[in-house]
């Protein structure tokens, strides 16, 4: 590139110098931007006034690049900078040149314009085998087909020119499109021509013989039929050369003859024309050559930024072309095949097959490692030359055939065909978007299919060569879908049993939400509970908080979530996916026990609210009027002062030594009542009349083997332990066992009958056993081979 710019012109060679040196800057300053995160500033996203003294290049392009990679909250966008390469680089360079080259005098330009046009179009016809065609090079790829659409009616409407719409509502023109066409193609030629929607007709698919994304030939031949007999006129048919959505071929061929036989144009679009530039070719595809038109994307295929879509046709009049917009007399128009033409000719026609022949390979690649995966179904129209692989995760048999059914099985039900389909949905969703982030330079994309679901679409064709995408990605990609089959296969599993478990345990309701990928969703009902009503439930929501917050702490394999989304419907647990043998059971049964305990104690902490108030203003009545009667008792004024003389009062309290009572009171929560402090202060003890309720424990669980988490079924039973082992994890299980009960009632049981004189009856709580055990430490060891030798 240097070689060449030494015998350019002066502002030739800066040009190109300065994109280099441009683009040198936005590729690297990334990493800078990263070690300085925490230095920018927030305000440099806010408009502000235009600067007076100016800036230099290199600080527009950091302006440029904050703006480009956005604020460092949002998510990363795809490294297109990164994967752009020499190529890249030769199409932005022609938008630079495009605006140098149209200062030149207008002699020159347009001789300079009609070598670009003239080599770009030759190129392209000869690359993709349209012998004798014009190019058309536009910026929105649908806009070609707008652009054909005038044209075609340019031609069967001579009047048109002069008569203008009224020639149109005389003999309306019908443009037929597939129903596979993609999203809002015929929107936008209605719009673009000021046609009515009338006049377009939507042609369904196959439904019985052939794939379900082709056009159905014979009931297209039907609709004209039928459109001519009411005085309408066939204007235009739009055929797929590799659909929108799963890159199947319409019957070219048989549409073209139908076209001709007819009187209509014929106009071919799609990702497999790629294809016609490699050397074997499809006959459906290779029957794309002998259309009237067709559109093609040169950027996506050959990873190019920026450069425009071409539409190559076939017309003979050039007054039509020019007023149907195809043909400009404009210099300007004429240069938007300036960055095509020196891409092309970076690449190469060698480059230009590698690149698309790799795609191709790519696709092969994983359709070869697909038949060989289990539960894994996928959609193509020819296993020989398909570029495009649409699977999906499938219920069936490991033995079943590999390109899945569409059809539902006809002995279900349909409520049950309806579930099943909105359930293997879910988890297809999950599965693409795990794909996606594990391999992103796959290039995934998840679509919902009308008949076959929820799938996942690999077309490297459009994503390969922007991603840069390799053999060792593909390879990678079946690698991941392995490791996450079995987490799919077990989550089915325990659907059922989950269901079934749930329904089965008082205060759960099992929500059926087949959009949930995961075991199921359970939500608990409270006593306030209104289960006629749908609306939001605050108390049921701060249950499941707590619910959602206890079971999270679990550290178990399982994910859990609260939902809806949606504030106006009741909370309810969502317990994802499962990637080994759960015991359902132990997981329903926590969810009950822990929801219920956190009523509970939510309950007693309202009712325990009003009993303290009213116990605080009993006591304080209490206090008073006992510091009332303290001030009358046995004239403590007098005695006072004469304890306060030196040797009389040494005297007076050897004969009379004071006797202080210290009386107060305490709350006991357990019986909601008021009691004396006397008995604290004699035995140094808070011995209480009433045994207090057992402390919650918390989340009831079986007793696990050590290093077991949460919910995994035990190996107890397991006919590979074993006696030995056996044996010792029974021990640990009794050891965990008695570690459960607590120093407290171990000390209690291994204590001796006799009771210090003055003590509390065997009634006492457990904090007096405490405190008893604090002083008399040097019990510990007889307690202790006491409790042994009782084992």
């Amino acid at each position: 590139m240097e070689a060449s710019l030494k015998i350019a012109d002066p502002t030739l060679a800066e040009m190109g110098k300065n994109l280099k040196e441009a683009m040198r800057m936005l590729e690297g300053s990334q990493r800078r931007i990263e070690e300085e995160k925490e230095k920018k500033l927030v305000s440099e996203d806010i408009p502000g006034p235009l600067q007076g003294s100016g800036q230099d290049m290199v600080s527009i392009l950091q302006l440029v690049q904050n703006l480009m990679h956005g604020d460092d909250d949002e998510e990363p966008q795809s490294a297109r900078i990164q994967n752009i390469g020499e190529q890249g680089h030769m199409a932005l360079l022609g938008h630079s040149l495009g605006a140098y080259i149209s200062t030149l005098d207008k002699e020159r330009l347009r001789k300079l314009t009609t070598r670009i046009l003239s080599d770009a179009t030759l190129w392209l016809c000869r690359i993709f085998r349209y012998e004798n065609g014009c190019a058309y090079f536009h910026e929105e790829e649908r806009e070609g087909l707008a652009k054909i659409c005038r044209l075609a009616i340019h031609s069967r409407y001579e009047d048109f020119v002069v008569d203008g719409f009224n020639v149109l509502y005389n003999k309306k023109p019908v443009v037929y499109l597939s129903a596979a066409a993609r999203p809002g193609l015929g929107q936008y030629l209605c719009n673009q021509l000021g046609l009515p929607f009338p006049c377009l007709c939507r042609v369904p698919c196959n439904t019985m013989f052939g794939s379900q994304h082709q056009m159905d030939v014979a009931f297209l031949e039907k609709l004209i039929k039928d459109d001519i007999e009411r005085g309408r006129l066939p204007l235009l048919l739009v055929a797929n050369a590799g659909t929108a959505a799963v890159g199947h071929t319409d019957k070219i061929g048989r549409l073209r003859e139908l076209c001709e036989q007819y009187g209509i144009w014929l106009h071919v679009e799609g990702v497999n024309l790629a294809t016609l530039a490699l050397g074997y070719v499809s006959s459906s595809v290779l029957a794309a050559t002998k259309c009237d038109s067709m559109t093609l994307t040169p950027g996506s295929w050959l990873g190019l930024p920026a450069v425009p879509a071409v539409t190559l046709y076939k017309h003979d009049d050039p007054a039509l072309t020019l007023v149907a917009g195809l043909t400009s007399n404009k210099p300007a128009d004429k240069l938007r095949a300036l960055p095509l033409w020196l891409s092309l000719q970076y690449l190469g026609l060698d480059g230009i097959v590698e690149k698309i022949k790799h795609a191709c390979q790519l696709s092969q690649r994983l359709q070869e490692s697909l038949k060989k995966v289990n539960h894994i179904k996928f959609l193509v129209e020819d296993e020989l030359s398909s570029p495009v692989v649409v699977f999906r995760f499938c219920q069936e048999l490991a033995n079943s055939d590999p390109v899945f059914k569409s059809v539902p099985v006809p002995s279900m039900a349909p409520s049950t065909v309806g579930r099943e389909r909105h359930s293997c949905d879910a988890l297809n969703r999950w599965l693409g978007e795990q794909l996606k982030q594990l391999v992103p330079a796959s290039g995934l994309t998840v679509m919902d299919l009308e008949v076959e679901g929820m799938c996942v679409r690999f077309s490297p064709l459009t994503t390969a060569a922007v991603l840069g995408t390799q053999g060792e990605d593909v390879d990678e990609l079946v690698a991941c879908i392995q490791s996450k089959l079995p987490v799919l296969t077990c989550t089915l599993q325990l659907r059922e049993e989950f269901k079934q478990e749930v329904e089965g345990t008082a205060g759960l309701l099992y929500v059926d939400d087949p959009n949930w990928p995961g075991i199921g969703v359970v939500r608990y009902e409270h006593a306030n509970d209104d289960k006629s009503s749908l609306k939001s439930d605050p108390e049921g929501e701060k249950i499941h908080a707590g619910l959602l917050k206890k079971l999270n702490e679990l550290e178990s394999d399982l994910t859990f979530k609260m939902g809806p989304e949606y504030k106006s419907m009741k909370s309810c647990i969502y317990v994802g996916m499962a990637s080994d043998d759960i015991d359902v059971s132990e997981l329903v049964e926590t969810i009950a026990v822990t929801a219920r305990e956190i009523e509970e104690n939510s309950r007693l902490l309202e009712n325990m609210t009003e009993v303290v108030r009213k116990g605080i203003q009993e006591a304080q009545v209490q206090l008073q009027k006992a510091n009332e009667e303290r001030l009358l008792e046995e004239g403590y004024v007098l005695q006072g002062v004469l304890r306060q003389i030196p040797v009389v009062g040494s005297v007076l309290n050897w004969f009379s030594p004071v006797q202080a009572s210290q009386k107060g009171r305490t709350f006991n929560l357990t019986a909601g009542s008021l009691e004396s402090t006397e008995h604290t202060y004699v035995y140094k003890v808070q011995g209480t009349g009433v045994t207090p309720p057992p402390t919650p424990s918390g989340i009831r669980t079986k007793q696990r083997l050590p290093g077991q988490k949460p919910f995994k079924r035990s190996l107890r039973g397991s006919d590979a332990m074993s006696e030995t082992s056996s044996v010792s994890h029974i021990e640990d299980l009794e050891k965990v066992e008695d570690m459960s009960y607590g120093p407290e009632q171990s000390t209690l049981e291994a204590r001796s009958p006799e009771q210090p004189p003055g003590a509390p009856a065997p009634q006492a709580s457990q904090t007096e056993a405490l405190q008893n055990r604090a002083q008399h430490p040097e019990d510990d060891h007889p307690q202790v081979e006491e409790l042994e030798s009782l084992r």
